[in-house]
């Protein structure tokens, strides 16, 4: 499975982003799919993530800020991001995990496939 993730930009505070996660290779059906981020100097960190069945699982700090979808038709899943602060700035990857149970979906060990990254700077 390839993936490959963008949408990421500078927006201000406040402000709002869309990332895209597409798959090719297989089905994105088949898999969970998550978003982790690493900030400048940071470990990557869970962001949020959907199972095959659309179970959702989030982060804390993103809760009510951010909105993980899917699109199995078009073979790509989403993160809607509103509200955004300085400290949501990181590059943002994609995952696909086949197999995962809920407790493991915030897990980075539990993927086994990862996008590229995406870069997405909060800022005025």
């Amino acid at each position: 499975v390839q993936l490959q993730a963008f949408g990421g930009g500078l927006v201000q505070p406040g402000g709002s982003l869309k990332l895209s996660c597409t798959a090719s290779g297989s089905p994105l059906s088949n898999y969970a799919m998550g978003w982790f981020r690493q900030g400048a100097g940071k470990e990557r960190e869970f962001v949020a993530a959907i199972s095959w069945s659309r179970s959702t699982r989030y982060t804390d700090s993103v809760k009510g800020r951010f909105t993980i979808s899917r699109d199995n038709a078009k073979n790509t899943m989403y993160l809607q991001m509103n509200s955004l602060r300085p400290e949501d700035t990181a590059v943002y990857f994609c995952a696909a995990g086949s197999g995962l149970i809920y407790s493991s979906l915030a897990r980075s060990p539990s993927y086994d496939y990862w996008g590229q990254g995406t870069q997405v700077t909060v800022s005025s």
